[in-house]
């Protein structure tokens, strides 16, 4: 086959959207809140966030929270959400990856993976020896991603208790 042969036979294939993965800012809010009620109604809880809570918690005086975003030239396509955790028995911080979600459309493309390595190096410069997540019991597509991923699994035992502070 000639050069010119090879080049003809070439097909073309759309090309995957660029994604960038960044932490949030104040006009991701309103995206932000959408996708996490997405997520809750794929887990049938309900969604009371508010974005004037999530601004509070991202962005506030005191942020509770760190919530990375995964951009393509549509918008919002994906997030993650970090929480700090401690071990104070071994005076170790960690970082709980309490959200994962990509669009519908958008999964399988490594999305979620890109996620979980900015939450990786998040945890890392917060000084954090841990990143720790959890899924439900039967998402075994969740624990298979997660293994993937490196994360080990460990058996949850006892009850935790709460109290409402109202």
């Amino acid at each position: 086959m000639s050069p010119d042969t090879i080049e003809d036979s070439k097909i073309s294939l759309p090309r995957p959207p660029v994604v960038t993965i960044r932490s949030a800012k104040p006009h991701d809010l309103p995206d932000l809140k959408e996708m996490i009620a997405a997520l809750a109604a794929h887990h049938n809880d309900p969604a009371a966030i508010t974005p004037e809570a999530l601004e509070r918690d991202l962005f506030g005086p005191m942020p509770w929270i760190t919530a990375l975003v995964a951009e393509a030239d549509i918008g919002l396509i994906g997030y993650a959400i970090l929480v700090p955790l401690y071990r104070a028995q071994e005076g170790q911080r960690g970082m709980d990856l309490h959200h994962l979600f990509v669009r519908d459309g958008h999964r399988g493309h490594g999305i979620g993976q890109h996620l979980v390595s900015r939450a990786r190096e998040v945890a890392r410069n917060a000084g954090c020896g841990y990143l720790s997540v959890s899924a439900a019991t039967g998402n075994s597509a969740a624990h298979r991603f997660y293994e993937q991923m490196d994360f080990k699994p460990r058996p949850v035992t006892g009850m935790r208790y709460m109290q409402a502070l109202g």
